[in-house]
């Protein structure tokens, strides 16, 4: 460590200003550890002091008392040396003038960093000053964005940790002194992080090159700052070395050039900057080698005049020299040149140009120190390929034949291949096609149409060269018209007219002018097909001569001049697909058969039109043209006829954007067919460049369209400026801005700027500014005046929309105030009506309104956007917001603009819902995909909440799907589940396609349809059978069988061919098959039948699937008969020696009918036509041949005869002798392996002796092993063989075989048995599975594509065939089934009792944990299995798990009937219903009149308890009137519910009343008394009583079932109510009801002995205790100090509203009844048959409901006051009940109890005229 240079030093700084006291020079390592002292004081940073990272003192805003002597201490840290510095004396020069406040200044501002990245931290310093300190802040920015982190002393020192690149940049540091308006003080340093290098490229460890050549060594690196590289070899310095072939690359690698052997070694590469140095390095070996060819010479073959080069390339170190040498004369060297040969680089040899005389052998010389070797190539040279006779233009008519000719030279060793394109489209011509390559390369185009109009290039391509001609083909619609010179007419003629007749149409001119010195003329633009007549005349000064002669008619050529043919080889094919035809042309089809002997007749001609093509060629003559701002118009004439190819069914008119091509507006022409053709566009947008175009179009689609024309829209008057504003505003003047129109329309010529006093248009004035001017200053204003400003742009056509606002002078405009008064109205699903009332306008007027909103998210922290702005409407007081979101809520606030800017935001106004609309889109991402032979799956995204547009749970989904083919047929499934994904469509048919659409719904209605998707039900086999299946036997082996294809609907996919099934009926065991392959051929001819057999034929289709159903019935056809075969089993079983009996069987293929058989015979010996011919019949089996010479061989022939003749014979030799015995078996039997098949095999043998008679046959016989029995295979083999044929056995199966001889004696015995013999195997007859216990029945399928559906079909095979495929089954790869029962994802669930009718599924598409089951049966217990599934399959299921779902809302009731219905009672009785959907509660009853009676509408509510009483007595009806019944069931709550009207009696058609009513009273009975009154339409079947008594005032059914015959009734007092007074009335009954009631009898007291009670004495008891209680009463009030007050309400004589509810709790019939409560209960009197009605119910069980009370009803005063609850006047349905038991009535009265309750005269509902309740159909039921 050094030291302090030894002298003090001085420093004067001014008070207020900093002082920087630097640390005075020391040299140490490391750097010292310094400490500042003052006259011996440590000194400690402060907000005022501060010691730098470079150990600066710095003390800021100095004051007298920071005078002093200041010193350092410096330590040694490493060894502890410490030196202390001189002293540093620091003055304060006082200034009287210092302020108290000085501005913030830098005195120490940081210092650029640069850190190596990865470093732990690096540190920015930066020292301010200012005065007062106290108040002074300093801070870091970086990017603006103020530095909080890593700040520590006082905020003077940033420390940025672990520094990467990201922290590069510059760092602000700036200092503020808080409570000032000075500036703040700022200085930047900049941070750069420093990379240590790193390599981006390195050389290999080992390098090799040869000497000569030029190496590479790579070296790249990367780093912050970029690295400098630096190349070293052999640690000697590249630079150093100064070898002119080093050079160092720009992108750092080193370039040796020309290797020498001194230049191996180790080179290298260094890469170093301030954060590091790295190096790599490799070694470099230079090599001698010896020359080696690389790539040697090869033959070579080119084209005269072409270039020809020869390969030679050699490696070698030094580099080989080349020479090149033909026949030992040098071509071509390093130092050797020729004409034309040249030495290439590579060291090939390039002959350019080659002549033929230059073909021959090359050689390729290659030398250096190290060796040399040389190589040769054969130069072949053909002569060049040329066109010499080339394509010539050629014009066509259409129909015709046109050939286009390309003749060639070329080299006789090449071939040739002619390639023609049309319009640069190579053709590819078929042998079918009607365009044929001859083989000289001519093109002959066969009926040319517009469509061949085009240019032709004939291009020859051979090894011999190329070469190409271009010529053009046009096809008219023409006739060559000819005619001979006509005279004059002395004078010279001037032109000739051509007039045509097209169809027998009038004439008309053609053409006009033709010239005179023409004598033909083709006529071109007809129509083909059609027939033209023509006529010509002369025109001369005189005038138009005669007409020539009408030429024949003359049919367009549109059909070919000839007939094209098509030969059909196959004769069960009845059809042909001609193609190559001309489009939309008439032809004419005749087809004839032929065989060998030649062709038949053609067939009548049948015309047909191809279909229509789209136009070939665009519309002639366009012209575009702008007629105002908005709209272009077209004209056009149409494309040549023969382009059109169809039917023109109009134009299009196009045209787009310069500058948006994509933005295309088409309209639409229809065709004029007269003229020229014209259109317009409109609405298109002003001042616009666009494109233009038409196309002419049939209906196929487009033709091609005319050239584009560029067009610009007019001019227009522009739109409003934008964003104007007013500043500078003083008394006399303001500035006014504003920019331009966002709609120029035009080119802007000025703006016009216009004010005037504020309502005083005489004030206005204008001033024009030119079109760069967008600020106006405006002077000469009177001060404190409110004007109008307006401005508007200007183009050429004049001003635009004017922009206006109202600002005063002399006061700027402030900020608006905010609206305030929201009120909204007229809301409607998408928009509603806003209410508001201004705010200040902020002295100008208001530019425009801002509404927001709350959408949805209703609350203080929820989010507000923009709903709608309206501009220019300064005095709005209304705003109708447009586009909202049906049934969503919102909450709205608004702000008005002036051109100060927006107002503060309104107060919210109240929270709405707009009402619920249709859903505005479909579905999305509809697909399809089958899932089975018989349904698709459909599944869609749902749709989200926001676009339900109304209620959530109505939302829900409408699937449309028809059959493609049947558009009108379709048919819709509803999905009720809104959050549904996808819905599988059953009952469909097989292998059809179905079109499906898809649409939401809600409540108020359907939304959009989605796109149509398509799907097709997975293919199935046919499910039905050929039609039209018939046979014919052709011959005796033949029968031609024919049949129609399925019935589209049944095919239920792609037929593939067709089977045959058929059986010789009672002879083959099994159908045998016959395929025929395709779905077009319908026919098949089989053979090789037996003769004259009967067979059974079945025809069906099949399909990749499998087999469909066979037809029905069963065809039987039988062969043809034919000549017979031989008889069998000949045998002689008596052999005399003058004569033979022989016996015979029928003929195994008879062929026919046998009519009879044919015996010749004749001596061996003798001649070989002496026979004797003996004829028998048919039944005839045996035959004596007599005086035949003894001891002699005799041949004997037999055959068989039928309708077609004799069959083959049967020769047998006999001899006549008496010595013969039984055959002798044969032996040796003997079966050749290589005979065995898989289903026959042949046996040989050697004959034993024939016993003295010959053999007449062998019988063979076969068992099956190991257990099977001896079957006779035959018994009628030749006796002249030795070995057969054993066929119809099973494969790969083992047999015996054994054989027997039979003589005419009889049978040998059986030979030995043959050792096993087994077929061999075959191919499967159809697929088998086969137990895993013997084979495999497991094969995995590798490398499949993941997420792929596959179809496996499966065959079994051996070694001999593979067998029929199996069904395919379809498998998608890339998942597998689940292998465990999981918790979620596929849930199967079902009804506990019923799994087979109710089990469903429902599938989940992501992992939910929970799922709820919709549109499950109330209360019904469920059992419910959950499996995973995907693309592969299902997994297993868990096990069932048990739940039961709640009640819920009962069905309605199951009927609704009435009985016993009078004038003013019946009976209604109903059902329970089918679903009660959980435990019945009860029942409710409601009825009301369906018109009002007397202005007045009862609505009566029964409420019935329990389950089992399902009926009611009702009691207050009014005669004649019709009453609206409804009934609901009652679980936890009501259900929907029945309805029904019924009319009160008396029914038409029922008894009158009866007459004479009496009443007599005796001392215990009453006796009533009445006359029969009218019968009505029916005989009357008895008699009812109806009672009222006083207390109740209802008639009610007293007695009843009295007989017909009865006119008087008599009954005991004691049933009635003593102290009641009654009446009575009758009611005659038939069937058709209850009749008209008789008047009422007189009334009746049931007066009895007055009881003790009634006495005077008990009386007078009873009037002392009640005084003596009322003053106990008295006493108890006057204690308590209490008074009672009471109410009233006035008296009302309007009351308009009865609503009445009772209870019925207990059981009984039901009857409806209101109690009061005051009442006692007596008791009630009984029918006559001792029958009891139901208790009535308690009064406690009313529940009423009305609107007003009152204490009297017509001045009667009420005994009660009643509590009741208030009901609003227009209430739906009120409770009430006038109904009452019918037996067990009470003992109080109901009359009574009516009159003095309040609520029986207030709760009567008026209802206005014509609102009755809606009449309801009267359901059927009992």
């Amino acid at each position: 460590m050094g030291s302090f240079m030894d002298t003090d030093q001085r420093k004067t700084v001014s008070q207020g200003r900093a002082a920087i006291l630097n640390l005075l020079p020391i040299t140490s390592y490391p750097r010292p550890q310094v400490t500042w002292f003052r006259e011996g004081h440590k000194i400690i940073p402060s907000n005022r002091i501060a010691i730098t990272l470079e150990n600066q003192l710095v003390i800021l805003a100095t004051t007298t008392s920071d005078a002093g002597a200041y010193y350092v201490q410096a330590v040694n840290e490493k060894n502890g040396e410490n030196k202390t510095s001189p002293f540093i004396h620091l003055s304060i020069a006082r200034d009287v003038g210092t302020p108290e406040t000085m501005a913030p200044t830098i005195v120490v501002p940081p210092g650029n960093r640069s850190v190596v990245a990865g470093s732990s931290e690096t540190t920015l310093e930066c020292i301010a000053s200012a005065r007062p300190v106290e108040d002074l802040s300093v801070t870091w920015k970086r990017n603006g964005v103020r530095i909080t982190s890593g700040l520590h002393s006082f905020g003077r020192r940033l420390t940025i940790s672990n520094p990467t690149s990201a922290d590069t940049g510059p760092y602000v540091c700036e200092a503020v002194l808080r409570g000032s308006a000075f500036e703040p003080a700022r200085a930047t340093a900049f941070l750069f992080i420093i990379e240590p290098p790193y390599f981006t490229a390195e050389p290999e460890s080992r390098i090799s090159a040869e000497v000569e050549e030029t190496v590479d060594i790579g070296c790249q690196a990367m780093g912050v700052p970029l690295p400098t590289l630096q190349w070293y070899k052999d640690a000697i310095s590249i630079s150093r070395l100064q070898n002119p072939r080093y050079k160092v690359l720009a992108s750092g690698g080193l370039r040796i050039q020309k290797l020498r052997p001194e230049d191996s070694g180790i080179f290298q590469c260094f890469a170093s900057n301030e954060g590091g140095e790295i190096q790599t390095h490799t070694y470099l070996d230079v090599t001698n080698i010896a020359p080696v060819f690389t790539q040697r010479p090869v033959d070579t073959t080119v084209t005269d005049g072409m270039t020809a080069i020869l390969r030679c390339e050699v490696s070698g170190a030094p580099k080989p020299a080349i020479t090149w040498k033909r026949e030992n004369h040098i071509l071509a060297s390093g130092s050797v040149r020729i004409p034309r040969f040249m030495l290439l680089e590579s060291g090939g040899l390039q002959i350019a140009p080659v002549f033929i005389q230059d073909a021959g052998n090359y050689t390729c010389y290659a030398a250096n120190t190290e060796g040399s070797l040389n190589a040769s190539a054969t130069l072949t040279v053909w002569n060049r390929t040329s066109i010499v006779h080339p394509p010539e233009d050629h014009v066509v008519i259409k129909g015709t034949t046109a050939t286009l000719h390309c003749g060639a030279t070329h080299d006789p060793r090449v071939s040739l291949r002619y390639v023609w394109k049309k319009d640069n489209v190579a053709l590819t011509p078929s042998s079918t096609s009607r365009i044929v390559v001859e083989k000289d390369g001519s093109l002959l185009i066969s009926q040319t149409w517009s469509g061949d109009i085009g240019d032709y290039s004939c291009e020859i391509v051979s090894e011999g060269g190329n070469d190409s001609r271009m010529a053009r083909l046009e096809v008219i619609h023409a006739v060559v018209l000819s005619w001979v010179r006509p005279f004059d007419g002395n004078s010279p003629i001037l032109y000739y007219i051509v007039e045509l007749s097209e169809n027998n149409s009038p004439w008309k001119v053609h053409l006009s002018n033709v010239g005179p010195e023409m004598t033909g003329i083709t006529v071109s633009g007809l129509t083909p097909a059609r027939t033209y007549q023509f006529r010509v005349c002369a025109v001369n000064e005189v005038g138009r001569g005669q007409y020539s002669a009408e030429t024949s008619r003359y049919r367009l050529a549109g059909l070919p001049g000839e007939y094209q043919q098509r030969n059909i080889t196959s004769p069960e094919v009845n059809y042909c697909l001609v193609t190559d035809l001309i489009i939309w042309t008439q032809y004419e089809i005749q087809v004839a058969a032929y065989n060998g002997a030649g062709l038949g007749v053609f067939s009548r001609a049948v015309t047909e039109y191809t279909l229509q093509g789209v136009p070939t060629a665009p519309p002639q003559n366009v012209q575009t043209e702008a007629v105002n701002s908005t709209t272009i118009q077209f004209l056009w004439n149409p494309p040549p006829q023969q382009f059109i190819n169809g039917i023109n069914q109009g134009y299009k008119l196009l045209a787009w954007p310069a500058d948006a091509p994509e933005a295309v507006t088409v309209v639409t022409i229809a065709p004029d067919f007269h003229g020229v053709h014209h259109g317009h566009i409109t609405n298109l947008k002003k001042f616009t460049a666009y494109f233009t175009s038409v196309l002419c179009f049939t209906t196929p689609g487009d033709g091609p369209p005319s050239t584009p024309q560029l067009v610009w829209t007019q001019e227009d008057k522009p739109g409003a400026v934008g964003h104007l504003s007013f500043t500078e505003i003083l008394d006399t003047s303001l500035k006014v801005s504003w920019q331009e129109p966002l709609e120029k329309n035009g080119i802007i010529t000025g703006y016009q700027i216009s004010w005037e006093v504020y309502g005083r248009n005489d004030s206005r004035l204008t001033h024009t500014l030119n079109s760069t001017t967008h600020e106006y200053k405006i002077q000469g204003l009177s001060s404190l005046t409110t004007y109008t400003i307006d401005v508007a742009a200007v183009t050429a056509v004049g001003a635009g929309l004017v922009t206006s606002s109202t600002i005063s002078s002399g006061v700027p405009p402030d900020l608006p105030g905010a609206p305030s008064n929201l009120v909204i109205s007229n809301i409607s699903p998408r928009s509603a009506t806003l209410q508001f009332r201004p705010g200040y306008d902020g002295k100008t007027s208001i530019s425009r309104w801002i509404v927001e909103g709350q959408v949805g998210a209703i609350g203080d922290e929820e989010e507000w956007v923009t709903l709608y702005e309206e501009e220019n409407e300064p005095d709005a007081q209304t705003l109708e917001i447009p586009n909202l979101t049906p049934y969503t809520h919102y909450r709205f606030r608004m702000k008005q603009v002036n051109i100060v800017g927006p107002s503060p935001y309104s107060q919210s106004s109240r929270v709405i819902q707009t009402l619920q609309a249709p859903p505005d889109v479909a579905p999305t991402s509809v697909t399809v995909r089958t899932a089975s032979e018989t349904s698709l799956r459909l599944r869609w995204v749902p749709l989200p909440d926001s676009q339900y547009n109304g209620n959530p749970e109505s939302v829900g989904y409408r699937i449309k799907y028809w059959r493609s083919d049947l558009q009108s047929s379709a048919v819709a499934q509803v999905v009720s589940d809104r959050l549904e994904r996808e819905f599988t469509i059953e009952e469909l048919e097989e292998w059809m396609e179905y079109e499906l659409q898809m649409q939401a719904f809600n409540a108020v209605g359907a939304g959009p349809w989605s796109e149509v998707v398509r799907g097709r039900t997975r293919e199935s086999v046919p499910s039905a059978a050929p039609e039209n299946v018939s046979a014919e036997a052709v011959s005796s082996t033949q029968i031609l069988l024919t049949w129609a294809s399925v019935p589209e609907q049944d095919q239920n996919g792609l037929i593939l061919g067709y089977k045959i099934l058929f059986r010789a009926k009672d002879l083959d065991p099994e159908p045998r098959s016959h395929i025929v392959r395709g779905n077009h051929t319908q026919s098949a001819l089989l053979a090789g039948l037996r003769k004259f057999v009967l067979y059974e034929l079945q025809v069906l289709a099949f399909t990749r699937i499998g087999n469909g159903v066979p037809s029905t019935p069963l065809i039987l056809e039988r062969t043809k008969d034919d000549a017979p075969g031989p008889p069998v089993r000949l045998v002689f079983p008596e052999v005399r020696l003058t004569s033979v009996r022989i016996v015979w069987q029928p003929p195994e293929e008879p062929n026919g009918i046998i009519l009879g058989y044919q015996i010749a015979y004749r001596l061996a010996s003798s001649s070989p036509h002496t026979f004797t011919t003996v004829e028998v019949g048919a039944t005839v089996r045996q035959f004596t041949a007599t005086d035949l010479a003894p001891e002699s061989a005799y041949i004997f022939r037999l055959s068989a005869k039928t309708r077609q003749g004799w069959g083959e014979p049967l020769e047998a030799t006999v001899i006549t002798t008496e010595k013969r015995e039984r055959p002798a078996p044969p032996r040796e039997l003997l079966v050749p392996q290589a005979e065995v098949t898989a289903r026959s095999l042949r046996l040989q043998w050697v004959p034993g002796s024939d016993g003295a008679s010959p053999i007449r046959y062998f019988t063979v016989q076969v068992r099956e092993l190991p257990r099977g029995e001896w079957q006779t295979y035959s018994s009628s083999i030749s006796h002249e063989a030795t070995a057969c044929v054993v066929d119809r056995l099973r494969p790969f199966t083992s047999y015996k075989l054994r054989l027997k001889a039979t003589n005419d004696i009889g049978d040998s015995d059986f030979s030995s048995e043959t050792e096993a013999v087994t077929t061999l195997q075959d191919a499967q007859s159809s697929f088998k599975t086969v137990n895993s216990s013997s084979t495999s029945t497991m094969c995995e399928l590798t490398h499949l594509k993941k997420y792929r559906r596959y179809e496996v079909i499966m065959t079994a095979y051996n070694i001999i065939g593979e067998s029929p495929a199996s069904a395919p089954v379809e498998v998608f790869v890339g998942e597998a089934a689940p292998a465990m029962a999981p918790q979620n994802v596929q849930i199967y669930y079902w009804e506990a009792d019923s799994q087979n009718e109710t089990e469903k599924m429902k599938v989940l598409f992501l992992p939910e944990p929970v799922v709820r089951l919709k549109n499950l049966t109330s209360h019904t217990k469920y059992l419910v299995s959950i499996s995973a599934f995907n693309a592969a399959g299902d997994g297993p299921r868990s096990d069932p798990q048990q739940g039961r779902t709640h009640q819920a809302a009962p069905g309605a009731p199951s009927f609704l009937a009435f009985s016993e219905i009078t004038s003013t009672t019946l009976n209604v009785s109903w059902g329970e219903p089918a679903a009660a959907n959980g435990i019945l509660q009860g029942y409710r009853v409601v009825y009301e009149p369906l018109a009002p009676v007397q202005g007045v509408s009862k609505v009566v509510t029964v409420e019935v308890r329990g389950n089992w009483q399902r009926w009611l007595k009702v009691r207050d009806l009014t005669k004649g009137v019709t009453y609206f019944f409804r009934v609901q069931a009652r679980t936890i709550t009501y259900g929907p519910e029945l309805q029904a009207n019924i009319t009160a009696g008396p029914a038409e058609g029922s008894p009158g009343s009866p007459r004479d009513v009496l009443v007599t009273k005796s001392a215990s009975e009453l006796t009533l008394q009445w006359t029969e009154g009218h019968s009505g339409d029916t005989p009357t079947t008895g008699y009812v009583i109806e009672a009222r008594p006083s207390d109740e005032g209802l008639w009610d059914m007293f007695v009843k079932d009295i007989p017909r015959s009865a006119t008087s009734y008599t009954l005991s007092l004691d049933k009635l109510r003593q102290g009641v007074t009654y009446e009575f009335r009758v009611v005659a009954v038939n069937e058709a009801g209850y009749g008209e009631p008789s008047n009422p009898s007189t009334a009746v007291s049931a007066q009895v002995e007055a009881p003790f009670y009634e006495e005077w004495w008990f009386l007078l008891v009873m009037a002392l205790s009640s005084l003596i209680v009322i003053l106990l009463v008295v006493f108890a009030l006057v204690l308590h100090g209490q008074n009672k007050k009471y109410k009233n309400c006035s008296t009302g004589k309007g009351i308009s509203t009865m609503e009445e509810s009772v209870t019925l709790d207990n059981g009984g019939f039901a009857a409806l009844e209101l109690s009061s409560r005051h009442l006692n209960v007596k008791s009630t009197f009984s029918k006559k048959n001792g029958t009891r009605s139901p208790p009535r119910p308690s009064p406690g069980g009313l529940h009423y409901s009305d609107e007003d009370i009152c204490n009297k009803y017509n001045g009667a005063v009420l005994t009660e006051s009643v509590s009741l609850k208030e009901k609003s006047a227009d209430a739906s349905e009120s409770e009430a009940t006038d109904s009452d038991y019918e037996d067990a009535l009470p003992k109080h009265s109901f009359v009574n109890h009516y009159m003095s309750d309040p609520t029986y005269y207030n709760s009567w509902k008026r209802r206005a005229q014509g609102r009755a309740p809606a009449p309801h159909r009267e359901p059927s039921g009992p």
